[in-house]
């Protein structure tokens, strides 16, 4: 059996009414608080389950992505089953918006309406699975899962027995992963979020996933989707 715990990375100073994407800023203040504590509560879980950490922990090249994942590292240094070590991996990046990477909801559709040979964009185009912006490097919601997904099917067949390896991702390319993994179903994409830095960890059984622990946030209508 091998286990691996999804985690969404920690607050971090994002640019107001912009897709999270590719932004490049650290985590706040009490992002890091935040992160530190729900690394605490899993290492008690961690202590009384008898799992141990797979001594790799991987994370996104994004910087609020790798901040997490070490403060993990840091956090539970005697629960891993050997020296531990953060492994940054593009695979595991939010899904991108391409050419249009850190700018504005409202700025991004402005060019698509400069650009005469584009249509104008649907109603909810942010948070519409399989809707791709008509720009270089721009991926859906979907093709990004599949993305995570496929780097996650790799490490399923790494950590050893109770073992639990961390990946420390985002969101919404987490939430469309476990889609494609057949761990949630289509609708839950919508109606669940991750609640910062908080572990979800499920076993891959011969049958089905078992959901070891942690718990998905329900999502508000007002939440963004990454």
């Amino acid at each position: 059996m091998s286990a691996i715990a999804l985690i969404r990375h920690g607050a971090y100073r994002q640019l107001p009414n912009t897709p999270s994407a590719l932004q490049p800023y650290p985590l706040t203040a009490k992002g890091e608080a935040e992160v530190r504590s729900r690394a605490r509560q899993f290492g008690d879980w961690l202590t009384e389950s008898g799992y141990r950490l797979d001594p790799e922990v991987h994370c996104s090249t994004l910087l609020r992505a790798w901040q997490t994942a070490e403060l993990f590292r840091e956090e539970l240094s005697e629960l891993f089953a050997g020296p531990p070590k953060c492994l940054s991996f593009a695979a595991l990046c939010e899904r991108s918006v391409g050419a249009l990477a850190n700018l504005t909801v409202a700025e991004i559709e402005r060019i698509v309406e400069l650009d005469p040979r584009l249509e104008s964009l649907p109603p909810k185009w942010k948070s519409t699975s399989d809707f791709r912006l008509p720009f270089d490097g721009a991926e859906s919601l979907l093709e990004a899962g599949e993305r995570v997904a496929s780097h996650l099917r790799h490490c399923l067949h790494s950590p050893a027995d109770k073992q639990v390896r961390l990946i420390v991702g985002h969101g919404a390319s987490i939430r469309h992963a476990c889609y494609c993994l057949d761990i949630i179903k289509f609708d839950d994409i919508q109606r669940l979020s991750m609640f910062y830095g908080h572990p979800v960890v499920f076993e891959a059984r011969a049958e089905a996933w078992a959901q070891l622990f942690g718990h998905w946030k329900p999502r508000q209508s007002k939440d963004p989707i990454d």
